[in-house]
């Protein structure tokens, strides 16, 4: 998966719906970004908005909507119960696949440059990003408000991480950061009792409760989870109190142990809870979290298809007790366009072969290949989870376990790139039919092609990375796994050397094409070591295997 980062900037505005529909189009008009929500409040007169997308999109994106939010917003006139200071009042980045926080703050200041530069307001940096620590909390920065923004810029202990100590009267000053994803969950109480949710609140959020020493002074008395914030209160719509919680870090308080704590509190104080609901988005990976949670709970593998997890982790956390909890509009990848499957994976086996036996030359050896190591890795898989059912196998489970995880990661990265692989054919041939009248057109068509063929090249080379780790799975599965099962590791071993064999005759039949010699070199040497290494692996393999089977 490429790396995923969201933003999500508050505008001062939530009235005026022009002025938001033209700062979301702003964003949606940016090629490799998707606008996820747009949540306007009249009495706050604010806007937060959500969107998502690789790293470089999500920063041209946040800057064309904090341009037009400073020239569409007056702050001079703005009203309205929310803290604000500026026009684009934050705007954090959030890490959400294959990116670090490191990552999205260089991305914080990469934006903050810019708009101090470019469109001289002045920039403060929060959270992760901060300069300071006395400038982590946001609150702390937008102390006084707008309404003490002009002064706050005379002293130089407020002097602006980017732009200039001046002030805009317009659009004010904005905060830019980078903070951890921030799942809002609400657990479900048999209660009507705001207050008896509320006790549960405090037993478990990070600040806790109040509460008087021996001296009769007042101290905190720290709840159980760590980055949680809580508060209980009465829903009318569903007539039944809640804990609202928001996990600030939820790799710090996963959301699965955010919900059983819960359980447990509510319990002792003689409450059950019967259901949550998630409030916005949640990151695929915390899914994944959950689900591998609640498997090894009931002593299951939690070596199960992505789909499983996330199945298992809706019931077993109660998400669609209130409304149906459909993963492809609340998990954020899935929204974002992540497919674990793309078209021809999406089709039957006889749609595939169909497809595949056309006189069309995509999907061809190339999708071959790829299918052929998600078969390899799929048996080799299979193989770790019986043995974790067996019991002779105890001394192995464990490591059959992540085994089975890592097997299922190789698999579905096999299958998309299936797709990967015809979809980057298409594109060399779409190159290939470039005009090529003039020398611009001449020079553009090569350069495309150039392109084009090194991408076709680096599907079927990835293609030989994977199912070599395909087959490393076989072989530990063949000398650990349960005997009665050593033909499904053999045969596992075959489809995974086939694979890369397979995948090695496509980068062979598209390296002549490639001007750059060194990449060339490069990538030859590095496949012709996989193909002689898969060779050798699955000789090892199956010598196992006809060893562990009887004549």
């Amino acid at each position: 998966m490429e790396k995923l980062v969201e933003c999500v900037p508050n505008f001062s505005e939530g009235r005026d719906l022009k002025i938001i529909e033209d700062i979301s189009s702003a964003i949606k008009n940016v090629p490799g970004v998707t606008l996820l929500d747009v949540d306007p409040g009249a009495d706050t007169n604010r806007t937060v908005v959500t969107f998502i997308g690789e790293p470089a999109a999500t920063v041209e994106a946040a800057f064309v909507a904090i341009k037009r939010a400073s020239e569409l917003i007056d702050m001079r006139k703005h009203t309205g119960a929310h803290p604000r200071q500026g026009a684009t009042d934050v705007c954090p980045f959030v890490p959400v696949a294959n990116i670090s926080v490191e990552e999205c703050i260089e991305l914080a200041r990469q934006l903050g440059a810019r708009v101090g530069n470019e469109l001289h307001i002045p920039v403060y940096l929060y959270e992760h990003a901060a300069t300071r620590d006395d400038r982590r909390s946001l609150a702390d920065i937008r102390v006084g408000e707008y309404e003490a923004l002009a002064e706050k810029l005379k002293r130089p202990e407020w002097k602006p991480d980017f732009g200039p100590a001046t002030f805009h009267a317009t659009a004010g000053a904005t905060v830019i950061g980078c903070r951890e994803f921030l799942i809002a969950l609400n657990a479900n109480l048999n209660t009507r009792n705001h207050r008896k949710a509320n006790a549960v609140a405090f037993d478990v959020r990070s600040k806790g409760r109040a509460k008087n020493d021996d001296a009769g002074n007042a101290i905190a008395e720290p709840g159980s989870l760590k980055e949680v914030r809580a508060i209980g209160w009465y829903i009318d719509e569903y007539d039944m109190a809640q804990i609202s919680m928001n996990l600030t870090n939820y790799k710090v308080t996963p959301v699965h142990v955010a919900v059983e704590e819960v359980r447990e509190k509510a319990r002792k104080r003689g409450l059950i809870v019967t259901g949550s609901e998630l409030v916005g988005l949640i990151p695929r990976q915390a899914m994944l979290d959950a689900g591998r949670y609640y498997l090894e709970l009931c002593e299951s593998s939690p070596g199960q298809p992505e789909e499983e997890r996330v199945r298992l982790a809706v019931q077993s956390m109660g998400l669609s007790e209130l409304k149906p909890f459909d993963p492809n509009d609340k998990i954020v990848e899935y929204r974002a366009g992540f497919q674990l499957a793309g078209p021809l994976m999406k089709l039957s086996c006889r749609g595939f072969l169909n497809e595949l036996s056309i006189d069309s030359p995509a999907p061809g050896g190339g999708s071959v290949a790829a299918l052929a190591g998600s078969l390899a890795a799929s048996l080799a898989t299979m193989v770790a989870n019986l043995t974790v059912r067996n019991k002779k196998y105890a001394a192995v489970k464990n490591e059959m376990c992540e085994l089975a995880l890592a097997g299922q990661d190789v698999k579905d990265r096999l299958c998309r790139l299936v797709d990967e692989d015809t979809a980057a054919f298409n594109r060399l041939l779409k190159a290939m039919r470039l005009p090529s009248e003039s020398a611009d057109e001449k020079k553009a068509r090569h350069e495309a092609v150039q392109k084009a063929t090194q991408e076709a090249t680096l599907i079927p080379f990835e293609v030989m990375e994977r199912s070599l780790a395909a087959l490393e799975l076989a072989k530990t599965v063949a000398n650990k796994g349960m005997t009665a099962s050593a033909s499904d590791a053999g045969v596992a071993a075959l489809m995974a050397r086939a694979a890369v064999e397979g995948a090695y005759l496509n980068v062979k039949i598209n390296i002549p094409n490639i001007e750059d010699q060194a990449w060339v070199a490069d990538h030859r040497e590095r496949a012709r070591a996989m193909l002689d290494q898969a060779e050798r692996s699955a000789k090892e393999v199956l010598e196992t295997v006809y060893g562990n089977i009887a004549d």
